[in-house]
């Protein structure tokens, strides 16, 4: 279930799964109880102080800059984080020096706002992501996502070698909501607590993770910033 929060000046989006239990009265066949057992929380009363404070933990305001996205599906929404499942989408990446960092960022942006064989100036969109493949491993990408309308084939090339495209194929993924100045050791902390969660519900988190950077350091307070961790899950099922 999605609404929006419409008293509230920026509209908050509340997002509640689970199940939803019905009786049936066998002489009326008729319904004659309902129950919601909610994903985020242990108490479900039809009362319940936990749900009360899973809704207040919902209005809290993110900034989220107008621009196009990745398209993603909410499949569950626990206490912790959200699994959601992606469409595909196709990055424009090069390689950078840290999950936290900014190397090579002016490069993918450069990509966009011009410098490739077309000329051409692509839409700018949100996240910029920056991703590790493996826990063992140093290697980094940052990469910034590129308009749904694009494909592989229509897009030009970079001017530089070391930009590459690329096609990712979506899938399911978990992913952790926080505010604040994404520091290389929150965002492992992060990371961290993400995958500990993912073990501890029996899933099977892939290796490596992302960081979703949704906003303009330079332009955005703190503290109403948007970020996110991603790990790809192996598999998922609601079942």
């Amino acid at each position: 279930m999605v609404m929006k929060f419409v008293l509230l000046p920026w509209k908050p989006q509340l997002v509640f799964t689970g199940n939803s239990i019905m009786g049936i009265n066998p002489e009326t066949g008729k319904f004659c109880s309902h129950v919601d057992l909610w994903d985020s929380i242990q108490n479900n009363d039809y009362f319940s102080v936990e749900g009360l404070l899973d809704v207040f933990k919902q209005l809290r305001f993110y900034k989220t800059p107008e621009l196009e996205s990745p398209k993603y599906e909410i499949l569950k929404r626990t206490t912790n984080y959200e699994v959601r499942k992606y469409a595909p989408f196709i990055v424009v990446e090069t390689s950078g020096d840290k999950l936290a960092g900014s190397a090579g960022f002016n490069a993918v942006a450069g990509y966009i706002f011009g410098k490739n064989s077309a000329k051409e100036k692509i839409p700018m969109t949100t996240p910029v992501f920056t991703q590790t493949f493996d826990s063992e491993s140093p290697k980094v990408s940052i990469q910034i996502v590129l308009p749904s309308e694009k494909d592989l084939y229509s897009l030009p090339d970079p001017e530089q070698d070391t930009i590459g495209l690329r096609k990712v194929e979506g899938g399911t993924a978990a992913v952790l909501k926080f505010s604040g100045k994404p520091t290389e050791e929150i965002v492992q902390e992060k990371a961290k607590e993400l995958r500990s969660s993912l073990i501890k519900d029996g899933l099977k988190p892939g290796n490596g993770c992302l960081l979703a950077r949704y906003n303009d350091p330079g332009r955005t307070w703190n503290f109403i910033m948007r970020n996110e961790v991603l790990i790809w899950l192996e598999e998922f099922s609601l079942e």
